[in-house]
């Protein structure tokens, strides 16, 4: 089951992108553009961390932290802001934030941030089991039988892909984006073959082939 992240920032295209390196990491996100329509979700059970904004439209994110601590005083909370004070870093610790990044910040280093929290906080699955094989999302590594099975970087990024979204259907240029990025500029053949190698390694691993189209898990 994918862990859901909600976002409140204003900025349209920053909230984008940030959802879009979420999403590709294989978190479900929430994205809000408003003060109103974040708090409008802060009941919502299945949040299992918040990434806010401290300068909103006609409130902040100290606000909004206030209102989601009323109803989980435990779920994760990382505040963003293009102001860089230490007085503003002091209030989002005392009001129970996790983290603070500064404006501008690469989003690639908020996903690190983010997985370490959830990892921190979300102790208990740190290790899945799919189609027999015990995967550790800590140290990236696969067993089987409590053997190890070597996968390289994108052998793991690519197996992590599918089972983050099982039963989903990917075509070749999806999974191209989602593992290698938009800045491979290579042939998207590079997808069959490393799926190749990955099937040779797990063959009990249930990716089906859907012709003229791409894979899916399950």
């Amino acid at each position: 089951m994918k862990r859901v992240i909600s976002i409140v920032e204003d900025e349209k295209d920053l909230n984008e992108l940030v959802r879009r390196y979420l999403e590709k990491d294989g978190y479900e996100v929430k994205s809000h553009l408003t003060y109103e329509s974040a708090y409008a979700q802060i009941h919502n059970p299945d949040i299992q961390l918040w990434i806010l904004d401290i300068m909103l439209d006609n409130r902040s994110g100290f606000d909004l932290i206030e209102e989601i601590r009323k109803i989980n005083p435990t779920v994760p909370v990382i505040f963003m802001s293009a102001r860089d004070k230490e007085f503003d870093r002091i209030i989002g610790l005392e009001k129970g934030s996790d983290d603070y990044i500064t404006k501008p910040f690469s989003p690639k280093e908020l996903v690190l941030r983010v997985n370490n929290i959830m990892r921190r906080v979300y102790k208990d699955d740190d290790r899945i089991e799919v189609d027999g094989y015990e995967i550790d999302l800590v140290q990236r590594k696969v067993y089987q039988h409590e053997i190890e099975i070597e996968l390289t970087t994108k052998e793991f990024d690519l197996l992590m892909m599918f089972v983050r979204n099982k039963t989903i259907a990917f075509s070749r240029e999806q999974i191209l984006e989602r593992v290698w990025e938009t800045n491979y500029f290579g042939s998207d053949r590079v997808v069959d073959d490393t799926l190749r190698r990955l099937r040779k390694k797990l063959k009990a691993l249930n990716i089906h082939t859907i012709y003229g189209y791409g894979y899916r898990l399950g």
